[in-house]
């Protein structure tokens, strides 16, 4: 491993071993020099090892109080976390961030094991629905640990499930340039085609109706909506509202043109480009207008003048 792909953090807690080490090759009963290289393993999320080395430590000096101390926190540590894992296995999610809650009040000091416990408190706190603070614990885990992967995936997955794709996005690009794996890539792909989709117009949301829509139902609602802006039934209005009635009107045909189409919908639905759909640019409202209204009833269509021309007849 190249020193300059080392974390500083890590770098520092080498050097700290070498020391020690230096120490103990000259006095092998040195309890300071062997509490300080089990401190080390514990900050670096490694209490397991530690506690061996702190029971070391022990047994040549049953007195050494900071080793005591560490034991201590480092088994209420390793017992709240799982408590914490559990109630979250049980679906007990609030009792879960609660627990995490008292896990992190334990050692500030610890950073790398409270990352991880502030990622856990994320997890928990999206299973609540509550992103926002989800999002908070992920940046609080990642100021904590840079490199902690975990924690760029879960705010990514939070980022989306609060419409922040361009959020996420950046976050899955961070995971890659961290680990390239398959699974990696494909959840960046999928990230850049989420914020497509949320980056076009919402074809279903200028409608007025769900994405379950029947066939009827979409033409029910053009109908409603091509009528209330049609810039003819807008024409005594100010320039502004006129305006504005053209661009609705324009919208409203344009959603209808691609949903009432069951290939363009289903193309739309699976997120692909509108310009793969055949020439999006060349749209025409008012002509879909006077299709759809050819059948007849209580309207007449004048030729000429405005493109919507366009007479109501009550």
């Amino acid at each position: 491993m190249q020193v300059s792909s080392v974390p500083t953090s890590e770098l520092y807690y080498v050097k700290c071993v070498c020391y020690c080490s230096e120490l103990l090759m000259t006095d092998r009963t040195n309890a300071d020099a062997i509490y300080v290289k089990g401190l080390t393993l514990y900050y670096q999320d490694m209490s397991d090892r530690a506690t061996k080395i702190f029971r070391q430590v022990l047994r040549l000096n049953p007195d050494h109080k900071p080793s005591q101390i560490v034991i201590r926190k480092s088994k209420q540590l390793a017992s709240k976390k799982e408590e914490g894992n559990s109630a979250f296995k049980l679906g007990q999610y609030q009792q879960a961030c609660e627990l995490y809650t008292e896990a992190l009040t334990i050692d500030p000091y610890n950073k790398l094991t409270n990352s991880k416990l502030h990622c856990n408190r994320a997890l928990v706190e999206s299973k609540l629905g509550m992103l926002e603070e989800a999002i908070t614990d992920c940046n609080q885990a990642i100021k904590l640990d840079e490199q902690y992967l975990k924690a760029y995936q879960r705010r990514a997955k939070c980022y989306q499930e609060s419409g922040q794709h361009e959020e996420a996005v950046r976050d899955l690009e961070r995971v890659c340039q961290m680990d390239r794996s398959r699974e990696n890539r494909e959840a960046l792909h999928e990230g850049k085609r989420l914020l497509k989709i949320a980056k076009r117009k919402d074809y279903y949301k200028i409608l007025g109706i769900n994405k379950s829509a029947t066939e009827d139902e979409i033409k029910k609602a053009y109908k409603k909506k091509a009528l209330q802006f049609h810039p003819d039934r807008h024409s005594a209005g100010t320039d502004e509202e006129k305006s504005e009635a053209e661009v609705n009107f324009k919208e409203v045909g344009e959603a209808y043109s691609v949903l009432s189409d069951s290939r363009k919908r289903s193309r739309y639905d699976s997120g692909q480009d509108l310009e793969e759909m055949g020439g999006m640019g060349n749209f025409d409202p008012n002509e879909i207008f006077q299709t759809f209204f050819s059948g007849g009833g209580p309207f007449s269509f004048s030729t000429g003048g405005s493109p919507f021309s366009f007479g109501f007849q009550f």
